[in-house]
């Protein structure tokens, strides 16, 4: 198995395992000591927790993950993890992955989030043949919708709850990730 790890200005993202996902749900943090992490202030937050089933999931389907799953957001000076971002696999059919994230509260507003996702963008294009990339976010989560405007998303679709956005791999290319 490739050991796959971005690292950015401020940040590395290491994909999530399952055995990770599983020693979270028990509140078993030896896995992440393992790797030398810690964990953020209020980390593992009711988001994340709640997400873990769904990653564990995606991750059963596998042998290890692809990095079309979901990543644990990591601060590169203290090692403490902040949120997650990541992938819903990945369609070859129609050559797309949709992609979301979540830093806990303490640590929003610091353009980690940014960070994050520009290195998956980044990640994404470069080791897999995309015509684009979704995401979705709460009509009133103007933080997101913010972000992936910033990002050069399109929206495509919304309805009473969400709005939907496109990431056409010829847009990516006019922007610096």
């Amino acid at each position: 198995m490739k050991k796959l790890q971005l690292i950015t200005d401020k940040l590395i993202l290491i994909p999530f395992t399952r055995k990770i996902c599983e020693n979270i749900l028990l509140n078993d943090f030896t896995e992440l000591d393992n790797l030398g992490l810690k964990k953020g202030i209020k980390w593992p937050d009711a988001e994340i927790l709640d997400t873990l089933p769904r990653i564990i999931k995606n991750l059963s389907k596998l042998d290890y993950p692809t990095g079309f799953e979901s990543w644990m957001i990591i601060k590169k000076d203290t090692k403490e993890i902040i949120g997650d971002a990541g992938f819903k696999g990945v369609n070859r059919i129609i050559k797309s992955t949709d992609i979301g994230y979540g830093i806990i509260e303490a640590e929003r507003r610091k353009g980690y989030a940014e960070e994050a996702v520009k290195a998956l963008i980044n990640w994404a294009f470069e080791n897999e043949d995309l015509e684009d990339i979704t995401a979705s976010c709460y009509l009133d989560n103007i933080g997101s919708k913010n972000l992936l405007e910033k990002l050069n998303f399109e929206e495509i679709e919304r309805n009473d709850e969400f709005i939907y956005w496109l990431l056409p791999l010829n847009s990516k290319k006019n922007i610096h990730l």
